[in-house]
């Protein structure tokens, strides 16, 4: 199934890329970045423009700061989260405190949904993974 693109919000997906929080930040420099496997960072899918974004596993990946622990925020969360999820894609969310106290389990979280939900390409070079030991040490970082 393709994913749909809302192409009008072109420029603000843009604009979030140059302008990332310093938790994104952080995730996107000290792991996500150099990751093995392409991961988009600020990515349009359907009408939202989400965090990060690893398309070889369907997997979704959102940061989430003080503001999305309102009642009406959660509600909207939630409804984008059953969208998201009628498309095959697998949504996880980690609070900025999460980043903070805690960067090295969410990191091998991150790396253990991946290896999970990726289907290996046929043309991938022998060895074209990071041994579990090399995306621990990026994790320690």
């Amino acid at each position: 199934m393709k994913i749909p693109k809302d192409s009008t919000k072109l420029e603000t997906a843009r604009r979030l890329r140059r302008e990332m929080t310093p938790h994104e930040r952080k995730l996107w420099y000290l792991f996500l970045q150099k990751y093995p496997v392409k991961i988009y960072k600020q990515r349009i899918i359907d009408r939202f423009i989400v965090d990060f974004y690893c398309a070889s596993a369907k997997l979704v990946i959102e940061l989430d700061g003080s503001q999305h622990y309102d009642e009406k925020t959660l509600t909207d969360d939630a409804e984008r989260t059953a969208v998201l999820e009628q498309f095959g894609l697998k949504v996880v969310r980690y609070s900025n405190r999460e980043i903070d106290r805690d960067f090295s389990a969410v990191c091998e979280q991150i790396d253990r949904l991946i290896q999970e939900r990726s289907e290996p390409s046929p043309s991938a070079p022998a060895g074209s993974h990071l041994s579990q030991r090399e995306r621990q040490e990026d994790c320690n970082l």
